[in-house]
């Protein structure tokens, strides 16, 4: 029986598991909490603008089987690239934008990015339709890189990723930029 290196304990029987049990469907979060999306996969665009979403990414959106199943995408306002989200972010941005007081600016602008969002539902295969306008956008031709940013994540053409990578990498180097992960974190360091 395989134990994948771990040993067996004495009688040679396996131990029941303990605590919660893991989801059963590969789709379903942890807890209710949505997953990460991580990681940085390129893949093809066929000609009628389908494209396979990571499987780690579509792991990543709640399991919520009686609502919209895939994802929500809209142009960066920053970017020549797409900002997507679950459905459940998209959600908590909303209750955000109702907070904000009716006719502001600020609520007009999130309103807009609202307008030009669109819900791109995963068909059998895990695949979603880019629209026309998104692809115009991004500037996307044959391939989409699909770039994990957390609790969110940007669609990009292949080649243009890639310059923003390069010049956020030296930015970085440049300014000399780091990420404090707490004081335990810092004591750590100082101690090494």
């Amino acid at each position: 029986m395989p134990t994948h290196g771990r040993q067996l304990p004495k009688g040679g029987k396996r131990q029941p598991l303990t605590g919660r049990p893991l989801p059963v469907s590969p789709r379903a979060s942890v807890g209710g909490k949505v997953g990460l999306f991580l990681s940085t996969y390129v893949n093809k665009v066929d000609r009628k603008g389908r494209v396979s979403v990571p499987a780690t990414f579509r792991a990543a959106l709640p399991n919520r089987s009686e609502d919209f199943q895939g994802i929500v995408a809209f142009p960066s306002p920053k970017y020549s690239a797409l900002e997507g989200y679950g459905i459940d972010r998209i959600e908590e941005i909303v209750t955000r934008i109702d907070e904000l007081p009716l006719f502001s600016e600020e609520r007009e602008y999130f309103e807009t990015m609202l307008a030009e969002s669109h819900r791109l539902p995963f068909d059998p295969e895990g695949r979603i339709i880019l629209p026309g306008e998104l692809i115009e956008h991004a500037g996307i031709t044959d391939s989409v890189a699909f770039v994990g940013l957390g609790r969110s994540f940007q669609i990009w053409a292949p080649a243009a990723y890639a310059a923003h990578k390069a010049a956020v990498h030296e930015r970085a180097r440049q300014q000399g930029t780091q990420l404090s992960l707490g004081a335990a974190a810092d004591r750590r360091r100082e101690r090494e």
